[in-house]
């Protein structure tokens, strides 16, 4: 059966090796959230991650300063992970393509799914990675983090 999201292996493995710079929307402080697990699986295998999240501005997160919104990033991302619901998915991935210069990736997780937003990502040259988790994926790729 193929994935919602039409990618194979080969291209989740490209993505996951190439990307450094990680925005992770709706990061949460609670430790038993997968949101913080995975940030903290990001950082720690090597990637620069990013948490935003409105409600926690200037705290940390793993270690990591909390941003308000992508565009108060201090940096350009590679990447933005979508740990919002469906419903509120379409926003994120608008606010992420006002972005300048564009993520390479919009990877929506586990359960999130928006096709139409996938779309309008797609037409600007933006990879779509739909009802995956960056983590789990690692894991099951037998990736121990980005390539050096």
């Amino acid at each position: 059966m193929a994935a919602i999201d039409g990618l194979d292996d080969a291209a989740i493995r490209d993505i996951l090796t190439t990307v450094r710079r990680i925005a992770v929307v709706g990061a949460s402080p609670k430790p038993v959230r997968p949101s913080n697990e995975v940030l903290g699986a990001l950082t720690e295998r090597g990637y620069q991650t990013f948490p935003v999240n409105p409600g926690h501005v200037g705290a940390l997160i793993r270690g990591r300063p909390v941003s308000g919104r992508l565009a108060d990033l201090p940096s350009p991302v590679d990447m933005v992970d979508v740990f919002r619901n469906s419903a509120a998915a379409g926003a994120v991935v608008d606010v992420a393509l006002a972005l300048d210069p564009l993520p390479r990736v919009i990877w929506m997780q586990l359960g999130v799914v928006d096709h139409a937003a996938a779309e309008r990502a797609r037409a600007r040259g933006v990879q779509v990675v739909m009802n995956r988790c960056p983590m789990i994926e690692l894991r099951r790729l037998g990736l121990a983090g980005p390539r050096e």
